[in-house]
């Protein structure tokens, strides 16, 4: 699976960084303050579609009307199959352990996490997940709903209260937490239903917060758990909001963790797992 080359792009700002791509402390400083601090955060996980059948394709319109007014990662990587390891990887900077889509152990791990970090730092942090039964269940599924893709429920050291239901998303987007991610169900998700479908579910029940997010200082960004199976694993990655610089796109190779690290930098938190050695996305933002 394509990772990054060895030596990382020195951009015009100065920014250094130490040999095999690991962050001097001088250089991780200067990398965090290359990125933004948005008010709001809200990361959106689809599933299990390549670069090629979102980006330009037909079936996914609102998705690249994002894409045209935002930013487009166009060498964006998951990192292994099936879906459960991404999202750990996404969410914690390692798999934990989890090589398969089988229900984990509630609590199971410590180790640190976006959300424990988040938390630490006094951030706020919570997760929407659509079709979850009630605010914290723990359940491994109920109907469309899917807990292999909410991996907060692995880790002792983030509340269940945190994991919301879709409901209880805010329609004043000023009372979001500084990072949330949406978790739609198996078919918005476009796992057992049609890109077409996920991509109007994200207009219809996104679309507000993104028009929103570019006049306060917020960001969505929506990403995927994984391609279709193969051992690229290309997948795509679209950012939009106010610190997003509009129509831009980088070449730069980035992964999970790199999502990861981004988030990190922008609230000024530790790293987690494998986000201490990546690298923050650059060159797409105001």
């Amino acid at each position: 699976m394509p990772r990054r080359s060895l030596t990382t792009v020195v951009s015009a700002l100065g920014l250094a960084a130490a040999s095999l791509g690991l962050w001097t402390g001088a250089g991780t400083a200067q990398a965090a303050a290359a990125v933004p601090t948005p008010d709001h955060t809200v990361v959106v996980v689809f599933e299990n579609h390549s670069y090629g059948q979102i980006i330009g394709s037909s079936s996914a319109p609102y998705i690249n009307s994002l894409k045209a007014g935002g930013a487009n990662l166009t060498a964006s990587y998951a990192l292994t199959h099936p879906s459960q390891p991404n999202y750990f990887d996404l969410f914690s900077g390692a798999t934990q352990g989890i090589t398969n889509d089988n229900c984990y152990t509630p609590g199971f791990s410590s180790a640190p996490n976006l959300a424990s970090e988040l938390i630490a730092a006094g951030r706020t942090w919570a997760s929407y997940n659509e079709s979850l039964p009630s605010q914290g269940s723990t359940t491994c599924s109920s109907g469309k709903y899917a807990r292999k893709h909410n991996p907060w429920f692995g880790f002792s050291n983030v509340p269940t209260s945190s994991a919301r239901t879709f409901a209880q998303l805010p329609t004043d987007y000023g009372t979001l937490p500084q990072v949330s991610f949406v978790i739609p169900n198996l078919c918005s998700d476009m796992h057992d239903c049609s890109v077409s479908t996920g991509d109007t579910w994200l207009k219809n029940n996104l679309g507000a917060y993104a028009t929103w997010a570019k006049t306060h200082n917020s960001l969505l960004l929506v990403t995927f758990d994984e391609d279709n199976g193969t051992s690229g694993n290309h997948v795509a990655t679209v950012l939009y909001g106010q610190p997003v610089l509009a129509g831009s796109s980088t070449a730069t190779t980035y992964d999970h963790f790199d999502v990861l690290r981004t988030i990190e930098d922008m609230y000024g938190t530790a790293h987690a797992g494998a986000a201490a050695t990546s690298s923050d996305i650059t060159g797409v933002w105001n």
